[in-house]
């Protein structure tokens, strides 16, 4: 697989998309320690026009990354805390009756927002759950048969305790499909703990974070990398490593096609992240366990060993070949 004769100009708007997209990870790292990694995952899911799922106990940054991400691009945010009285109406908005005009009235909710923070997603119950469906798969809140699109980026940020599960309702496995990535936080290291204790607190930070991209800029990242290059090899690999969990022995659900295009979509980002126009094996290996593991389900009997949907994925990597480069 040579490396695509890609053209001058495509060549540099991905240097120009590298350069916004560091500055991006920068600005947010301001108020982010130490989590470069997580940073620049929540930036590919933001760019791929996918949706996160953050799974952490409390305290480790989940909130503060999504409203440094908002303020970054000079977006709008929302906040929607989940709990088990929380409706599908409360998020999606309702249409009230103007006796003034004589009609009903579209009141849009909280999801209208370019990146919406649902908060311990798992404590709301599974009917407001699936209120999140529609919107993170098309875009669009259908109300009384009349669609009304979100604006343009849309993220999702969600975030769950996997500790506290009393009184909380999983999320189905169609819920789960439709984030592209499931990450966790983790607790800072010992430097950048110091750092946060020295620091102003994060809600002052957050405050006067800057702006480093407009809505505009951010739509034309996307859309340059839908459009990046990727060899034929590269396709059939993606497809190989999806396929290859499905009849893998340690799992009773493996990937569907969406993981294929999911792992597809957020690969684009990280190569021209990395300020390329084309696609390498090493962008579809570095994003396999976040995009992938999330969906798959383990047998019990692989979970009492421990195994769990990361180290199938990484199992899937060490056999799968990659496209192997041709010599110049």
């Amino acid at each position: 697989m040579t490396e695509p004769p890609a053209a001058p100009e495509a060549d540099a708007v991905a240097a120009r998309f590298a350069q916004m997209f560091a500055a991006l990870a920068q600005n947010i790292e301001h108020v982010v320690r130490g989590k470069r990694d997580k940073i620049e995952l929540a930036l590919v899911c933001l760019l791929a026009e996918g949706h996160l799922l953050v799974e952490d106990v409390p305290g480790v940054g989940k909130t503060t990354l999504a409203r440094a991400v908002a303020a970054s691009v000079d977006a709008r945010w929302t906040r929607v805390q989940f709990t088990p009285d929380l409706l599908p109406s409360d998020i999606t908005g309702v249409s009230i009756f103007n006796q003034a005009g004589n009609a009903f009235e579209f009141h849009p909710g909280p999801i209208f927002a370019n990146l919406v923070v649902a908060d311990e997603i798992n404590r709301g119950s599974p009917k407001t759950q699936s209120a999140l469906l529609e919107v993170m798969e098309e875009r669009r809140v259908t109300v009384e048969g009349t669609p009304h699109p979100v604006p343009r980026p849309f993220l999702v940020l969600a975030t769950q305790n996997p500790v506290d599960m009393d009184g909380t309702y999983p999320l189905p496995e169609a819920q789960l499909d439709r984030f592209l990535m499931r990450i966790s936080m983790g607790y800072p290291d010992h430097r950048a703990e110091v750092e946060v204790l020295a620091g102003r607190p994060s809600g002052a930070l957050l405050d006067r974070l800057p702006a480093v991209a407009t809505r505009d800029d951010v739509a034309a990242m996307i859309d340059f990398a839908a459009r990046l290059h990727v060899a034929a090899p590269l396709y059939d690999y993606v497809v190989r490593v999806v396929a290859a969990t499905r009849g893998h022995e340690d799992l009773r659900l493996g990937a569907s096609p969406r993981a294929s295009l999911a792992l597809l979509r957020a690969g684009r980002v990280r190569a021209a992240a990395a300020g390329r126009s084309y696609l390498v094996p090493e962008d579809v290996k570095a994003l396999a366990v976040p995009v992938i593991a999330h969906r798959l389900l383990v047998t019990p009997e692989a979970e009492l060993r421990g195994r769990t949907g990361a180290d199938v994925v990484a199992d899937v990597l060490a056999t799968v070949p990659a496209p192997q480069a041709a010599g110049v």
